[in-house]
């Protein structure tokens, strides 16, 4: 199910809940919202569609599903960095932030598998964004 994107930021400065399996529905309804929003964003984070869970969900144009990462942490970062200027869904206008070149990020998957992936460039970008959300930093 698409859900409204939430732009107050008073909830979405708070740090998410854990998710559980139980969760399955809200990244569900996570992906629905993403791909109906897939002209203006590549990502989103379950507290931008109003619960306050620890899911993301990507989708660069180039992919063709949507990712979904449950409980993300990123657990390694490059030593390069570069400033980024940012747009976001929940917020108006751009941002200037400092994004990782790379990352490795350790999470759950669709499966509730464990997973631990390295990801550079543009998705990483994105993850990172999307997991300052879970933290509640808004750029």
């Amino acid at each position: 199910m698409v859900r409204e994107i939430m732009h107050d930021e008073k909830f979405l400065s708070q740090k998410a809940e854990p998710a559980t399996k139980d969760d399955m529905e809200t990244a569900q309804d996570l992906a629905d919202t993403l791909i109906c929003y897939r002209y203006k964003c590549v990502g989103l984070a379950a507290n931008m569609i109003g619960v306050n869970k620890a899911i993301i969900a990507i989708k660069p144009e180039e992919a063709t599903e949507v990712l979904l990462m449950f409980n993300p942490k990123i657990v390694k970062k490059s030593a390069k960095s570069h400033k980024v200027e940012e747009g976001c869904l929940s917020l108006e206008g751009h941002r200037e932030t400092v994004r990782y070149e790379s990352i490795e990020v350790a999470y759950r998957d669709k499966d509730w598998q464990k997973r631990k992936e390295k990801y550079s460039g543009w998705i990483a970008q994105i993850i990172q964004h999307e997991i300052d959300h879970l933290n509640g930093i808004l750029i």
